[in-house]
């Protein structure tokens, strides 16, 4: 009789796996031969990238655009500096190869040509709102394209943007293993989980309560933290899966108004939620399904928001690869905007110790991979900077693309003792980054005219020079009016110059279309 096709649940494929190793298998096979491999650049590797944005959908899709965010992992490219190194990158719809062309065309000492030859491009055709690794899960053919692209011989690997138990099968079927946190420690990147690490590490976090289920809990953690902090004028509402700040809400305390029956019945009226278009009803009818937390809103004259960018190694290193403060925005401030690279040298340094602690506490419990903590700083009356862990992100995020972009292109490495980047010609560099840089005045820009107003502006990266205007997010532009950049400089007002300069050219050039 012949056997029943394989059956899904929650992600994990329980069909028999006979003949083909199991998800620990793969990731030890991959921490045997990460020594050997991954320092070699002229070894013979493939970097299978899948920039799978595998979250909530419902929140996501309150992002516009939020398909194009496919693209930021486009930084990857620049393995192919290294001669030997093939990269697989798959996505939902075709990248325009106009954008695919203004990547290689920035990698250094590699000819276009040489690149091409080694770049495999794949596309499920499918914009519909399912993830990536859904949608390539349901295409057993572009499975197999996946696999006949990668070169007999080769170590290979996934490198996915998060990983859940979706890319946890895709891993298994392709038999690749993973750069990244095993989803069964998914939790920790939660923002309970979160909040629980902070708190067996004894680092300094807002009061709050975690492991709330709905929104009676919401109102009874609102109300003991009123109780606890009689000034308390805001409270943050976070449900444990978001995105740039999308999954968040602020409460205002209504003035005199403290006991649990004011908090419920003042509630909806009282919540602002992050998302744009989202209502205070849609946000909690998602946090009933999702759960949460409740945290004091940190106040503060002088406040910033730096994040410290982490990296385990298979074999167990620990690396802070970055410190970034961001600029968040949006609805009630919460939104990731963009952000300053390197932190603030006054607290750069203490911020890298402290997430270095944290990291080691992340590794004993078996995290892999890049991760990000974040946190809000504020300067006291005495001048002195006090940190609050927030979050921890068990996956790339909004630092994660710039900082690549700039490593591949100027070899270069961030002190984290000093809190500077030396590139390898010795040169210090600066970079401000941002996400979402918008104006309805764009939408019409195509790719190629971007690409054509930067040269003719001069504001495309030189790398004699090291300076100059990265783009990404490219594919949004024309239809969205939205656009990604790194600006990076020899100082922090260099690449601020560079961000103000394109915003003032994108204004003139487009009221041209």
């Amino acid at each position: 009789m012949q056997s029943p096709p394989p059956v899904r649940m929650e992600g994990i494929p329980l069909a028999n796996m006979e003949g083909k190793l199991g998800f620990p298998d793969l990731q030890e096979k991959f921490r045997k031969e990460f020594p050997i491999v991954f320092p070699d650049e002229k070894a013979e590797k493939t970097v299978v990238i899948i920039p799978s944005l595998t979250l909530d959908q419902e929140i996501l899709s309150k992002i516009n655009g939020v398909v194009h965010y496919e693209e930021r992992m486009l930084c990857m490219l620049m393995l192919l500096r290294m001669p030997r190194t093939h990269v697989v990158y798959v996505t939902s719809t075709t990248i325009d190869p106009v954008i695919v062309d203004y990547y290689l065309s920035l990698l250094p000492g590699i000819t276009g040509y040489h690149a091409r030859q080694r770049l495999h491009l794949l596309s499920c055709n499918d914009a519909s709102p399912k993830s990536l690794t859904e949608k390539i899960l349901d295409r057993p053919r572009l499975i197999e394209r996946i696999k006949t692209s990668i070169p007999a011989g080769h170590a290979a690997h996934l490198a996915f943007f998060n990983v859940t138990n979706f890319e946890k099968e895709l891993a298994v079927r392709l038999q690749l293993p993973v750069y990244g946190c095993d989803p069964g420690l998914d939790w920790i990147g939660s923002k309970s989980g979160g909040r629980s690490v902070f708190r067996d590490c004894g680092a300094p976090m807002p009061d709050g309560m975690e492991g709330l289920v709905d929104r009676s809990a919401v109102v009874d953690a609102l109300h003991q933290l009123k109780q606890r902090h009689s000034n308390l004028r805001k409270a943050v509402i976070k449900m444990e899966e978001g995105f740039s700040g999308e999954g968040n809400a602020v409460f205002t305390y209504s003035e005199g108004r403290v006991s649990t029956i004011e908090i419920r019945d003042g509630l909806m009226g009282n919540t602002c939620p992050v998302a744009p278009g989202m209502s205070a009803a849609q946000f909690f009818d998602k946090f009933d399904s999702m759960g949460g937390i409740v945290e004091c809103f940190v106040e503060g004259e002088t406040k910033r928001s730096p994040s410290v960018q982490c990296r385990i190694t298979p074999t167990g290193e620990v690396d802070i690869i970055s410190t970034h403060d961001q600029l968040l925005g949006g609805n009630c401030g919460q939104v990731f905007l963009g952000a300053s690279f390197p932190a603030d040298r006054d607290y750069a340094a203490s911020l890298a110790k402290e997430a270095r602690m944290m990291a080691g506490n992340l590794k004993d419990k078996g995290v892999l991979g890049r991760f990000s903590i974040d946190f809000i700083s504020v300067k006291d009356d005495e001048g002195l900077w006090r940190h609050y862990a927030i979050e921890i992100n068990l996956r790339k995020g909004g630092t994660t693309h710039p900082f690549l972009m700039l490593q591949f292109l100027t070899n270069g490495i961030y002190a984290e003792g000093e809190g500077i980047y030396h590139s390898a010609t010795g040169r210090d560099l600066y970079y401000y980054s941002s996400d979402n840089l918008y104006s309805p005045s764009y939408i019409g820009l195509t790719p190629h005219d971007l690409i054509d107003i930067a040269m003719m502006n001069g504001l495309q990266y030189d790398g004699s020079r090291q300076q100059g205007v990265m783009f990404h997010l490219i594919g949004a532009l024309s239809q969205y009016g939205k656009l990604g950049v790194v600006c990076i400089g020899h100082s922090p007002g260099e690449a601020i110059a560079y961000y103000q300069r394109i915003i003032e050219v994108l204004e003139k050039e487009s009221g041209k279309c």
